[in-house]
């Protein structure tokens, strides 16, 4: 049985733990939207299959699917991945689900942020988004998780990234973005943050990936791999849109120090080549007002720093850039020598708006 704490995580004693702590297991919700996903969401539901499976080789993984697509989730997933009945949205669980706390003690909370489609009425991606901003409290009511719910505070989980030692890092763009919390000062969304994730310290990179939708989501710049240990999203194109917001990302980091006053060890992951619409990508999807379109020749925030650290394992997207798909694999394996490196080719889901990071919740064992 779970119920809601009138407290917060910080006063409780609960911390966000970094993705790279033990887990219990992993959440993810089925892609179905027409509006969102090519040819009737078929491409992009055996990519989410495939992410699942290869997950579920080093963790429990959880399937959320709607009532009508049920029956058909069950045939493509294999056994080891658990199935259950939810309504949504759309598929972005990283978003959506809850961000869970943990205490000295290894109890596990979670924590129920607003959702408002990454924008709400001023530049939201679709609408309605009702349901899932009901994900959350649903996911710690299956799990028998207390949780703390926010009233009116915006946030979606791939906006943070927290090294679990005091320290988070978001972006500016996205949490300052009037879209969010206007009414808001970025001391008080700060002060929010350190009450509900149990940081001591906020790190605000400017900006993230040239493009991206979600008004540049912390989680597709940089990615937290241990305590004072970043990978960053870099090009050496000092023509492309990309270069200077990544450089002026390092050159933050590179002036930072942590919670514990360390300084931050970097490692750099060059962006892949282009990834483009392409006509046959565009005519798949359905037009419906209300909802992004996706247009030909339309530029992706694809990046490598968008995977996922299961148990034992680094799920990655790649591209079919062979050059950069293979650098970012060797960089990996450099950072993560007791994990294995599973790459998985994602062009279905960054069509979508996202990648393997923003599919997937990690749920710590604690």
């Amino acid at each position: 049985m779970s119920k809601k704490i009138d407290s917060t995580p910080r006063a409780d004693g609960y911390r966000m733990p970094g993705e790279f702590e033990p887990h219990a297991g992993c959440w993810m919700i089925w892609p179905e939207r027409t509006d969102n996903w090519r040819n009737g969401a078929k491409p992009a539901q055996k990519a989410f299959a495939e992410v699942a499976e290869a997950i579920a080789e080093h963790e429990p993984v959880t399937m959320c699917v709607s009532e009508r697509q049920y029956m058909a989730a069950k045939e493509v997933l294999s056994p080891r991945v658990r199935v259950v009945e939810m309504s949504s949205d759309d598929s972005w669980m990283r978003d959506v689900g809850p961000t869970f706390v943990v205490n000295g003690k290894g109890d596990v909370r979670g924590v129920d942020w607003r959702f408002n489609a990454w924008g709400g009425l001023v530049d939201g991606l679709y609408f309605p988004w009702d349901k899932d901003d009901k994900v959350a409290v649903k996911v710690c009511e299956m799990e028998g998780k207390d949780y703390y719910s926010l009233e009116s505070f915006i946030l979606e989980g791939g906006s943070i990234h927290t090294d679990g030692d005091g320290t988070a890092i978001v972006t500016e763009a996205c949490l300052l973005h009037e879209s969010r919390n206007p009414d808001l000062t970025k001391h008080e969304i700060e002060n929010t943050l350190r009450d509900y994730l149990g940081v001591e310290k906020v790190l605000w990179l400017p900006n993230g990936i040239y493009l991206d939708e979600t008004n540049e989501h912390v989680d597709n710049i940089v990615h937290y791999c241990a305590p004072g240990v970043l990978v960053l999203a870099w090009t050496d194109d000092e023509n492309d849109p990309q270069y200077p917001l990544s450089k002026a990302a390092l050159d933050y980091l590179e002036g930072e120090t942590d919670a514990r006053g360390r300084k931050l060890e970097i490692h750099k992951i060059h962006i892949p080549d282009e990834v483009l619409i392409t006509k046959e990508e565009s005519q798949g999807v359905d037009s419906v007002d209300g909802t992004l379109p996706r247009v030909e020749g339309d530029r992706q925030a694809a990046s490598y720093a968008n995977f996922y650290i299961a148990n034992g394992a680094v799920i990655l997207p790649v591209f079919g850039d062979d050059v950069h798909d293979r650098a970012a694999v060797e960089t990996l394996r450099k950072v993560f020598p007791d994990r294995k490196i599973v790459s998985i080719y994602a062009r279905e889901i960054i069509l979508g708006g996202g990648n393997i990071h923003c599919i997937t919740q990690q749920q710590p064992l604690g």
